[in-house]
């Protein structure tokens, strides 16, 4: 399996996010934000996390205009699967390749911490390793982790299963540190082929480090 893993000025969790997809055995590619196509041989595409463009305009607003972009919509569009991570969910929203919007975290700061998640879709390639209402522990890195969607688009994520996961304690009982609608972790779009999520699976492939729940996350994707 190839995955191709996007670069932008400020990118700064693709190294994390070739690190994983190595060890499940993916053979990885990273790709700059000025290439006006996607490698034909990607099976899927990460918009890794970070600060792309530092983050001066709003968070992912300036990189939805790199010269990569049409070609990741494309990609999407043609059934290609999409990884945003944290950044890279950002990106997703402002290019509208995914619903709703991410805002700066209810309490003004940066978090960052591991931060518990309740599995409430598996009904997709990505979290199907995992069983609905399963709790994995997963690190959370974010000043703009605060998502938001009205209350018709929230109807619509839940009529039609888009919503993945949600921030909850160790119980699965919710726990929002950010303020997101709902408790809002990670949604997908309608044909479940783009997905989005704040907290950093990469980031939880080692017990040693805090957690190896990530490992089932992304596990999903490599399937042959």
């Amino acid at each position: 399996m190839k995955v191709t893993i996007l670069q932008f000025p400020g990118t700064n969790c693709e190294y994390d996010a070739q690190y994983a997809f190595e060890k499940l055995g993916a053979k990885t590619e990273i790709l700059w934000h000025k290439s006006q196509s996607v490698p034909a041989d990607t099976d899927l595409l990460v918009v890794a996390g970070g600060f792309s463009y530092g983050d001066y305009l709003r968070s992912g607003a300036i990189a939805k205009f790199s010269p990569v972009m049409k070609a990741v919509t494309a990609y999407a569009k043609s059934g290609g699967k999409v990884l945003g991570i944290c950044n890279g969910f950002q990106v997703l929203t402002e290019a509208r390749l995914l619903p709703g919007a991410l805002k700066r975290n209810e309490s003004l700061h940066f978090i960052s911490k591991h931060h518990h998640l309740k599995v409430i879709s598996n009904d997709n390639i990505f979290l199907e390793k995992l069983d609905n209402s399963d709790v994995v522990n997963i690190p959370i890195a974010h000043h703009d982790g605060n998502y938001y969607i009205d209350q018709n688009g929230l109807k619509e994520l839940y009529d039609n299963n888009q919503v993945l996961l949600k921030y909850c304690d160790a119980n699965g009982d919710d726990k929002n540190p950010n303020g997101s609608v709902d408790s809002i972790a990670g949604i997908c779009n309608k044909e479940r082929n783009v997905f989005g999520l704040m907290p950093h699976p990469e980031r939880a492939m080692e017990s040693l480090l805090g957690s190896s729940d990530g490992i089932k996350m992304l596990q999903g994707f490599l399937k042959a």
